[in-house]
């Protein structure tokens, strides 16, 4: 099951308390404060890790609690501080306190961490108190209480090339020919709910990572059709392959949908409208499909694809034109 967003209760562990406690020995009258401190609770870690591709492990465990530490003994003894709690996410996760909206960091590489809710520290045993004119204290402190916070993540997937378009426009399809990925394809509208991803392999030294954006519609940007949530994995790639349906099922005009998709991205803000772009027509062995093409160039002004996932038409170079496209964006980092 993919996950793109769960929300979560996050528990440090409690401090242990000091201990109060004074040296009784046979043969040692005037034994003195040897109260030891307590250990500090555990603190909740979230960790962006390579190969975990999803939310879902988080979306049955909503409340997760750090161990505090053990108590202070006497003998001086300090006790043992407690392990950090790990929660493990897909890299390109966004740790956000939800009570205050407010984002506490965006784990976009593998490796990267952020302490969600910090452990209490340990309290003071009455040997910490031990002076030239306080040689008997009395005084101790307890833990301190770990923090807590209520927290959402948002998963927006990690790809170099991101193929967009309205629904049914070949999408999976492409994907599926090119890379080891295997999305749900069928002839009906939405048969993509979820972001796909997969590796396009170039040539033996080139590869990218290809998306499987589910289809737009028009009004995304307002949240139609859940455009917040596909938009929304949109925003970290490089590249964009707006694919554009030669024949559509609903008999629309292919020139408008294509510009309608660029509104929503324009309107949807991030700088999408400003993704570098390659634009191809997609069922290449439909008749039409090539007056199609040529009405987008004569429309945009820019070279047009046309590829066949089907035949196998124009698909090598739509891949070497996104992987070239995708070096420019790189070299301009």
């Amino acid at each position: 099951m993919f996950v793109d967003s769960v929300t979560v209760e996050v528990e440090a562990g409690k401090g242990g308390n000091g201990c109060l406690s004074f040296r009784r020995e046979k043969y040692v009258p005037r034994g003195g404060p040897d109260g030891g401190d307590g250990g500090n609770g555990g603190s909740v870690i979230v960790v962006a890790e390579a190969g975990v591709d999803s939310l879902s492990s988080l979306v049955h465990r909503k409340h997760w609690r750090a161990k505090s530490g053990q108590a202070g003994s006497g003998s001086q003894c300090h006790g043992a501080s407690a392990d950090n709690l790990t929660i493990r996410v897909p890299p390109g996760t966004m740790v956000i306190d939800d009570t205050h909206d407010l984002m506490l960091k965006d784990l976009a590489q593998a490796g990267e961490q952020v302490v969600a809710a910090r452990g209490g520290k340990g309290g003071k045993g009455n040997t910490r108190f031990k002076s030239a004119t306080n040689q008997a204290p009395r005084e101790h402190t307890p833990g301190e209480e770990g923090e807590r916070r209520r927290l959402r993540f948002e998963l927006k997937v990690i790809a170099d090339v991101g193929l967009v378009g309205m629904p049914n426009a070949g999408k999976s399809t492409l994907l599926s020919r090119v890379s080891r990925a295997r999305p749900e394809i069928a002839d009906y509208p939405f048969t993509t709910k979820i972001p796909n991803l997969g590796i396009v392999q170039v040539d033996l030294d080139r590869s990218f990572v290809m998306a499987d954006i589910p289809g737009l519609i028009e009004g995304a940007h307002h949240g139609a059709g859940l455009g917040h949530e596909f938009l929304r994995h949109v925003e970290r790639t490089r590249v964009l392959v707006h694919l554009v349906e030669p024949m559509p099922m609903d008999a629309s005009d292919p020139v408008e949908n294509y510009r309608k998709i660029r509104r929503e991205l324009e309107e949807y803000g991030h700088g999408l409208g400003e993704r570098p772009e390659i634009i191809a027509v997609s069922k290449a062995e439909l008749p039409g499909a090539a007056e199609v093409r040529d009405q987008l160039a004569e429309t945009t002004g820019h070279d047009v694809l046309l590829f066949s996932s089907v035949t196998g038409q124009g698909l090598d170079r739509v891949l070497q034109s996104a992987y070239s496209v995708l070096q420019e964006s790189r070299a301009t980092d």
